[in-house]
């Protein structure tokens, strides 16, 4: 049984770092329905970014704030995520995904301004990060049900930070080597 239950508190030694190789390699998919083990595991991770965000329980635990974690981010090697945020319309939005699949996306593109951060990375990275502004995405939720999910602007941004994340990409390699702040040409693309 993994140590990760829903009464674990993850702090950040248990987050693994940039350099682990379980950053870089492309996570097995679960089987479905999920096991007692996976449910309690992506309770703990939502749980983390909760208190993550949570003034009182970041102080006491020492956590720096998140918006999304993937398994492989704590040393799983399970293909799922948790995502806790409030979108620009003050909607919160609390997913925990499990063999999600991104089905289609657009073609205009976003990024944010500050460039994107990650509870694996200790260091600041400056540049822009090319998103697609819209997603739509195949998923299970805890229980095992499909769920087929449609994401915008930030939204979509957070998602597509945590797929990479599941297929071994860090949101620096996305980053135009060259020119850190350069976008791609003959796309439509804004800051969001």
């Amino acid at each position: 049984m993994s140590k990760f239950t829903s009464d674990y508190v993850i702090t950040m030694k248990d987050i693994v770092r940039e350099g682990d190789p379980i950053l870089r390699q492309i996570v097995d998919e679960i089987s479905l329905p999920p096991s007692e083990e996976d449910r309690e595991e992506l309770a703990s991770m939502m749980q983390f970014l909760k208190n993550s965000q949570d003034p009182a329980a970041s102080k006491k635990y020492g956590l720096r704030a998140g918006v999304g974690l993937s398994a492989n981010q704590i040393g799983l090697n399970k293909r799922m995520f948790v995502v806790y945020f409030t979108d620009e319309k003050g909607n919160l939005h609390e997913y925990a995904l499990i063999n999600p699949k991104i089905i289609s996306t657009s073609t205009a593109m976003v990024y944010l301004p500050q460039s994107e951060g990650c509870l694996s990375v200790d260091r600041e990275i400056s540049g822009y990060v090319p998103r697609y502004e819209r997603i739509k995405l195949k998923a299970f939720d805890p229980k095992g049900n499909e769920l087929n999910l449609r994401f915008k602007g930030f939204p979509a941004v957070v998602i597509q930070h945590e797929m990479d994340h599941l297929n071994g990409i860090m949101f620096y390699d996305r980053i135009n080597r060259e020119n850190p702040f350069k976008l791609p040409e003959n796309v439509d693309i804004r800051s969001i």
